[in-house]
């Protein structure tokens, strides 16, 4: 309201002198053109629904976008400073917005990359290449004990819950993941309306505070959790035991911001503090998060249960997969989030110093699972800077089975990381709960974007498997992938890591691998 207040002044004044202009004096005409030009631009700004930015600071935000033409890299201000997590190079952050937008994203001068730096991937392509094939394809989520199967799409939207994102930015995500087919994490906050208005399909996360499904003490609860899990739009839930912004720590969502609508979602009071424990109260051991998957798949009628986690100890991990395995209990899938994603507001400290980057954790967790014979029952996904087609490719060669993404779709709904996510004074409206920034997004607008970017990342990763000579991501091996050594050295990563076989790690544990599988516990962490 009150930009239009200013606007409407702008307006009475330029017309003031233009009547002064033709009146009274010549002098007139000059500030009236000047006013009344910013009165229109002010106006149009407000009326279009392009650019978020543009609708909350009408006029003053036409200066970044002239900044950016003169200077470039003043962009780096504006785009690349991270909310958490480690930045998108500039490369990667314009084909997320230009595939968004779906505009051309050809470069005509080649890549900014330097090839021949040490940790330079690249793909191996075939002299076989061939155009890639119509199909969608998707990965089923479901075990032997899942009677209520899902397939879900190679790229997904990552959690970000209702509270950190505003209610227009999770509405376009879910509008955009209908329109595409592919999967919405609800993150840890809970089901809210906006998840619900367009029907895209669901991950329901839950975290330690089990919002939307917690008793009064802050415990789970079976009944909300049965009542809620069992709806259509829920695919598949996943148990969050860590995230890669701040692995082995909980939230904490101050009063001020738990809302009416928040509160109603995570099922909390109203303007009280709400905190979420490091650790959940549901299970302490690894046969006791078994046996809590178990249970969710009971309760939810046989939908896909898994868990998201950012690893740490391998030791740990191991415990769980020596649960499973004991159980004949497993989860239908795990979710590895990488310690260099992240969209959540972190301590730097965690940022920078705490968790596993996605490359290690999900080669870990891959061959963890290999080894203990359970890879054919658990499929993978990875978490953490997946915003193009190479990023899935890489990640599906690393042990992945799909992938999601937290801060790309943000760029997709116009985040421009202006680190404003703490002040509720997000400038485009995505990390807010203030409702007139919020309402600057305009969510047919981004969802379409939303839509257009998964729809043009996954044909772009679909062309290179082709490009490889392939005839689907199932043929993809870790000889294809190469990293960059030195100017000299490239070594795939088949010669790079350890693979382990098949039920390696029951029958004769490699040395790298058996004093952590001694080690690990099935009744402790």
């Amino acid at each position: 309201m009150i930009r239009w207040i200013i606007i409407a002044g702008l307006w009475t004044v330029g017309l003031g002198a233009l009547a002064l202009a033709v009146g009274v004096t010549a002098w007139g005409w000059v500030p009236a053109v000047i006013v009344l030009a910013l009165a229109a631009l002010g106006t149009r700004d407000l009326l279009q629904r392009r650019r978020s930015i543009l609708r909350i600071y009408p006029v003053l935000g036409h200066a970044r976008f002239l900044l950016e033409k003169i200077r470039p890299e003043i962009q780096q201000y504006f785009i690349e400073s991270p909310t958490g997590g480690t930045p998108f190079d500039r490369e990667t952050r314009d084909l997320v917005y230009e595939r968004a937008k779906g505009t051309k994203d050809d470069e005509p001068f080649g890549t900014e990359r330097d090839v021949q730096a040490p940790g330079h991937e690249f793909m191996t392509h075939s002299l076989r290449a061939r155009m890639a094939n119509d199909q969608v394809p998707t990965v089923r989520l479901g075990g032997p004990q899942c009677t209520l199967p899902y397939d879900i799409a190679l790229l997904n939207v990552s959690a970000m819950s209702f509270g950190s994102l505003s209610a227009t930015a999770v509405e376009a995500m879910n509008a955009g993941a209908a329109r595409g087919g592919f999967a919405h994490d609800t993150g840890e906050g809970g089901i809210s309306p906006y998840h619900r208005r367009h029907g895209g399909d669901l991950i329901w996360e839950i975290g330690s505070g089990y919002f939307g499904c917690r008793t009064t003490a802050g415990d789970f609860d079976p009944e909300q959790f049965a009542e809620k899990a069992t709806d259509p739009q829920v695919k598949a839930i996943s148990v969050k035991l860590s995230q890669g912004a701040k692995p082995g720590l909980g939230g904490v969502l101050p009063g001020a911001k738990v809302t009416a609508e928040i509160a109603e979602t995570r099922g909390v009071p109203i303007g009280r503090t709400v905190v979420s424990p490091p650790a959940h109260s549901a299970f302490g051991t690894p046969n006791e998060l078994v046996d809590f998957v178990h249970t969710l798949r009971t309760l939810s009628g046989g939908k896909p249960v898994g868990f998201k986690l950012c690893v740490g100890s391998r030791v740990e991990f191991l415990g769980i997969c020596k649960a499973m395995a004991a159980k004949g209990v497993t989860a239908d899938f795990v979710i590895v989030d990488g310690a260099e994603g992240g969209t959540g507001a972190a301590p730097v400290e965690f940022e920078d110093h705490m968790g596993m980057p996605l490359t290690e954790g999900l080669m870990l967790v891959h061959n963890a699972l290999v080894g203990a014979g359970l890879r054919d029952r658990v499929k993978v996904g990875a978490s953490g800077k997946v915003a193009s087609g190479s990023d899935i490719v890489r990640r599906i060669i690393q042990g992945a089975d799909f992938t999601l993404s937290a801060r790309a779709m943000m760029f997709a709904v116009g985040c421009i990381q202006a680190q404003a996510c703490h002040t509720n004074h997000c400038p485009v409206g995505v990390a807010t709960q203030d409702p007139a920034r919020a309402r600057a997004l305009d969510v047919p607008d981004k969802s379409a974007r939303v839509h257009r970017f998964q729809k043009s990342t996954v044909a772009s990763a679909k062309q290179m498997v082709a490009s490889m000579g392939l005839d689907g991501f199932d043929e993809l091996r870790p000889s294809m992938l190469n990293r960059r050594i030195d100017a000299h050295t490239t070594r795939t990563y088949a010669e790079l890591y350890e693979w382990l076989l098949p039920g390696e790690l029951l029958d004769n544990p490699p040395d790298a691998w058996l004093t952590d599988w001694i080690d690990a516990d099935a009744d402790r962490f």
